[in-house]
């Protein structure tokens, strides 16, 4: 069994915003698996799946970003899921918008939703995809990352939330590291 966690905001004044990164490319990852991600459980919408034999959960924590954890923990601990088969789709204001970046583990990189996930899962060494969404040095992070995208951006956005999804569908039944070595973009 496999658990693909989109990390955002609930609710209508969260939609399309940066922050909502990790739930916009969960949802693309359910449309392209013909399912949806509207089930209440673990304090999040789920949405359960086959692919080649594999049950996949997909998830959308409703605890709000800072708390996602409880939901993924109580999720991982309900089925019995090891954090090797976990993986986390996530905004990422160190990269540029339209750069994706896959890891096998990691710190929290101070992003909080990362950061209460490593707290309720007891460790860091689960999988992750981090979306660029970029930064405004002008603004403050709290406004920017619960902003829109302008529309300048909004075309690599959409290429990247398109390329983490196929990386994402790919994690169900590939090596990561086959994975990782197929997305990782390097640096021009």
């Amino acid at each position: 069994m496999k658990l693909i966690v989109g990390l955002g905001n609930p609710g209508r004044d969260y939609e399309k915003t940066r922050h909502n990164t990790g739930f916009m490319t969960l949802d693309e990852v359910a449309s392209r698996l013909n399912t949806d991600v509207n089930t209440k459980k673990f304090k999040a919408l789920i949405g359960n799946v086959k692919v080649k034999g594999e049950t996949v959960i997909l998830m959308k924590p409703q605890t709000y970003m800072n708390l996602s954890g409880e939901a993924v923990g109580e999720c991982a601990r309900f089925y019995n899921i090891p954090v090797s088969d976990i993986l986390v789709l996530v905004d990422d204001l160190d990269l540029p918008v339209g750069k994706i970046r896959l890891r096998e583990k990691g710190s929290s990189g101070g992003q909080n939703g990362l950061k209460n996930i490593i707290a309720h899962l007891g460790t860091q060494d689960f999988k992750r995809i981090r979306i660029g969404i970029g930064k405004d040095p002008l603004m403050l992070t709290a406004d920017y990352v619960l902003g829109k995208f302008p529309k300048a951006d909004r075309a690599l956005f959409e290429a990247a939330r398109d390329k983490a999804a196929s990386a994402a569908i790919e994690f169900i039944d590939r090596p990561f590291a086959d994975v990782m070595n197929k997305y990782n973009q390097k640096d021009a």
